[in-house]
């Protein structure tokens, strides 16, 4: 129900609950899908058979929600994996490396609405064409800067962050050139990434000492954002290894990111090597 909490202990808005319905109906009614995990349920929902498909779809039907009454972009995060070979579609086929994706991709609904999408070969994106109702290519392959002038953090955060964090933000606010950083947080992942997409830098979301482990949900926010910047040449990781090379142990894992422009995030790495 609208008003309860999900799996995560997360508050429910009402359109959480009905993006997941409808995103659930229409996967399992395709013929396509033989598993799909939800952030809003708490165990993978195995397809009748007499739908079931080849793939597995991992998503977060509506992130950022918390940010629906105020008018900030929010979006659908999602990512598919094949069926492994003599499975007929159990939790196993989602618990695997993110690099075994066969395709992912977000769908941003705000001032316009776009699907940024990778099938491993680059990733594009698609504008939403009210006039006719599909999504048109609009930008095909598209390329992070190596580095950027833009770094995204929950500042609110700061007294409970690690060395290393803290004192990569400080380079950022106080370089040796003179010439820092602007700070970018809208606080919806669609949108912060989006951003880091097109104009470059870095999105930051630590571990600290609030929450130890991470607090993005591995399987499906930081595998598919990480598919999504490496296949538009930028770098994912946790700090101390590739974000896509984690095995996942349970579908609602949580682990630390930071993403974005390669140089970028080469420095957060550098700073978690202990420079």
């Amino acid at each position: 129900m609208a008003g309860s909490e999900n799996v995560q202990g997360e508050d429910q808005k009402k359109l959480d609950v009905l993006a997941n319905e409808v995103f659930i109906n229409m996967l399992a009614k395709s013929g396509q899908c033989a598993v799909i995990v939800s952030e809003e349920n708490d165990d993978p929902i195995i397809v009748e058979e007499a739908y079931r498909g080849e793939y597995c779809v991992v998503m977060d039907p509506l992130d950022g929600s918390s940010n629906i009454d105020c008018g900030v972009s929010i979006g659908t995060i999602f990512g598919i994996y094949r069926v492994q070979p003599g499975s007929s579609g159990t939790a196993e086929d989602v618990l695997r490396p993110g690099k075994e994706m066969v395709a992912a991709g977000y769908c941003m609904y705000g001032s316009n609405c776009c699907m940024v999408m990778s099938v491993g070969s680059g990733s594009s994106i698609f504008t939403l064409d009210p006039s006719i109702g599909e999504f048109v290519l609009t930008a095909s392959d598209i390329q992070i800067p190596p580095k950027g002038q833009i770094f995204s953090i929950n500042e609110g955060n700061e007294c409970f962050w690690m060395p290393e964090v803290a004192k990569y933000v400080h380079e950022c606010k106080y370089p040796a050139d003179q010439k820092p950083k602007s700070l970018r947080y809208v606080g919806s992942m669609v949108a912060d990434v989006h951003r880091t997409l097109l104009y470059g830098g870095i999105f930051l979301y630590p571990a600290d000492k609030k929450t130890k482990s991470g607090k993005l949900r591995l399987l499906y926010e930081c595998f598919p954002m990480a598919f999504l910047v490496e296949q538009a040449g930028g770098v994912a990781t946790t700090g101390h290894e590739r974000i896509l090379d984690i095995m996942p142990q349970q579908i609602h894992e949580r682990k630390p990111i930071f993403l974005g422009s390669r140089e970028d995030v080469q420095r957060i790495e550098t700073l978690y090597a202990g420079e």
